[in-house]
């Protein structure tokens, strides 16, 4: 797949642990996992401003389009 999800390089970058982040943002840990191994086929703009509000980053830090 051509997006690559680094949700958990700025969890590592930031010291923040998927269970806190989750917590933070309001969705399971199991959705999150989901999306941090880039299984995910949608993601919410509402959830992506969660992420990008509780690790202080912006989209291009979590999602990077890569062609095949």
């Amino acid at each position: 797949m051509p997006i690559i999800v680094n949700l958990d390089v700025m969890l590592a970058k930031r010291k923040m642990m998927s269970k806190d982040l989750a917590e933070e943002i309001g969705i399971t840990t199991a959705n999150l996992s989901i999306l941090k191994s880039g299984k995910a086929k949608a993601i919410r703009f509402s959830t992506l401003e969660a992420i990008c509000k509780a690790l202080d980053c912006q989209p291009a830090d979590i999602l990077e389009y890569q062609q095949d």
